[in-house]
């Protein structure tokens, strides 16, 4: 089943939703591939989401302990004029409670 996730700036939550449910979290991990979908035809609210296809993958509001097990790299942004993003797809993302999308790297034990 495909996951969207985006941000919910009017409530300041990050929202995940598939065809039948939708979860918000002011902070999701991501541990898993993920991907970029783009809608830039839309008549009136053009939109780019991240999407990935496993829910155990998705951890809601991660503890401070989980979160340390990753190195922050850079910052996945979302260009809303141009409807793009400027990285793809790759293997962890962190979605902070502050409204910035961290590109992650495990750390090795």
């Amino acid at each position: 089943m495909k996951f969207k996730i985006h941000r919910c700036n009017c409530r300041k939550l990050w929202s995940v939703q598939t065809r039948k449910t939708k979860f918000t979290a002011s902070s999701v991990l991501l541990d898993g591939s993920w991907g970029t979908e783009l809608k830039p035809h839309r008549k009136y609210n053009p939109k780019g989401f991240v999407t990935t296809h496993g829910k155990q993958d998705i951890l809601f509001n991660p503890a401070k302990e989980v979160v340390e097990k990753f190195e922050k790299g850079a910052k996945l942004i979302y260009d809303k004029k141009n409807v793009t993003f400027n990285v793809n797809q790759g293997e962890s993302l962190l979605f902070a409670e502050d409204g910035t999308c961290y590109i992650l790297k495990k750390l090795k034990d």
